[in-house]
């Protein structure tokens, strides 16, 4: 087991979730920015929230994932643990990405709620792999998983007024 401080090459890693966040959140927004005439046509449910929002909350879920992971690598633990967690948390921000490009890049309601669906499970996966290393970590994600659980319910329901 290595401890916290322990100098090398596996304190980048990280550093490079805090950059893949960045490029997560970039991407996403390089995907769903362009579409956004297209989403205005769309009928949406009473709960929508406006588009600014969104612009607001993502950056924060993604500093609260960044942070969350941060803590994660750095718990004492099994180094196979830290592992696990890693390639959850990498799935996690793969899926953010393809839910815009299926939902906004792809104009596709129906493919976005099937991506969505998954993202949502893989964030439970993630709160769970990384409760094993850390309390803190897990709670961290709660956020995110609210947020998602939020925007899966408005997928559907745009994908139903609009099918």
């Amino acid at each position: 087991m290595r401890s916290a401080a322990q100098p090398g090459s596996s304190n980048l890693v990280p550093i490079l979730a805090a950059l893949s966040c960045v490029a997560a959140l970039l991407i996403g927004a390089a995907l769903t920015q362009p579409n956004l005439g297209w989403y205005a046509t769309l009928a949406k449910p009473g709960f929508t929230p406006p588009n600014g929002i969104f612009p607001i909350v993502w950056p924060i879920l993604y500093a609260l994932m960044a942070i969350s992971f941060w803590i994660a690598w750095r718990a004492p633990g099994k180094e196979e643990d830290r592992k696990r967690a890693a390639i959850w948390f990498s799935i996690q921000l793969a899926l953010g990405v393809v839910w815009s490009a299926a939902f906004f890049w792809l104009h596709s309601p129906a493919s976005g709620l099937g991506v969505i669906m998954a993202f949502l499970i893989v964030i439970l996966g993630t709160i769970v792999v990384f409760d094993r290393l850390s309390r803190m970590t897990a709670l961290l994600l709660l956020p995110l998983l609210l947020w998602v659980s939020f925007a899966t319910s408005l997928n559907f329901a745009i994908w139903y007024l609009n099918r």
